[in-house]
């Protein structure tokens, strides 16, 4: 198996003789593969660590290519998904593109077509990984602030205009000179110069999303 580092493009339909061709066109343009004859076989054996784009057949037997993008939603799998079908309809597409798919592809597509879909998929899948990478990095640093800081922190986040030192230590009761302390400590805890880019951080990251 390729590293999961090297970008794997997927292909899920129960037709031999699409995967093989899907496989011998990728894999001639320089791209790794695996093919699975259906969705419970790719969920079985996909990694979601595995960088790279699935290629899903929307009319699977059993369970459709429809319901695994549902499952992998649902266990939050984000890999980018190009769906191909031979009889897809308007609803069947806005459906998939609401849960997230990259495109809808209609049998007979041009090869070319779907190459460029392909390229376009692993770099959403890239841009995926770095921003929960940073939001990964973001939130163990604000874990290392203390109750304190964390506190200010989100004080100077959830209000910017009024985040002077004497507006902080005055809905805290404590000294703005306090407040500089901190505050300094928070910037450079948190890897940023300003609490401008303190607030550009946990917007880019919903650091603060859930409290």
């Amino acid at each position: 198996m390729n590293s999961v580092s090297e970008p794997c493009i997927f292909i899920v339909d129960d037709e031999d003789a699409i995967r093989t061709s899907l496989s011998r066109a990728l894999r001639t343009r320089g791209y790794a593969t695996q093919a699975f004859a259906s969705a419970q076989a790719f969920l079985d054996g996909y990694a979601p660590e595995q960088t790279g784009c699935l290629i899903l057949d929307y009319g699977l037997p059993d369970m459709s290519g429809l319901e695994l993008q549902q499952v992998l939603v649902r266990r939050g799998y984000s890999i980018p998904v190009i769906f191909v079908t031979g009889h897809g309809g308007v609803p069947e597409s806005v459906q998939a593109m609401k849960l997230g798919a990259i495109d809808f592809l209609e049998k007979p597509f041009r090869q070319e077509v779907l190459i460029k879909q392909v390229d376009a998929a692993l770099k959403i899948d890239v841009q995926r990984r770095q921003g929960r990478d940073k939001a990964r990095n973001a939130r163990a640093r604000f874990e290392k602030l203390t109750d304190r800081e964390q506190e200010i922190a989100q004080l100077l986040v959830s209000n910017p205009s009024c985040a002077s030192s004497k507006d902080v230590g005055r809905q805290l009761e404590i000294s703005p000179r306090t407040v500089d302390h901190h505050r300094a400590r928070i910037l450079e805890k948190m890897r940023v110069n300003s609490v401008a880019e303190l607030v550009d951080l946990s917007i880019s990251t919903k650091l603060f999303a859930d409290s």
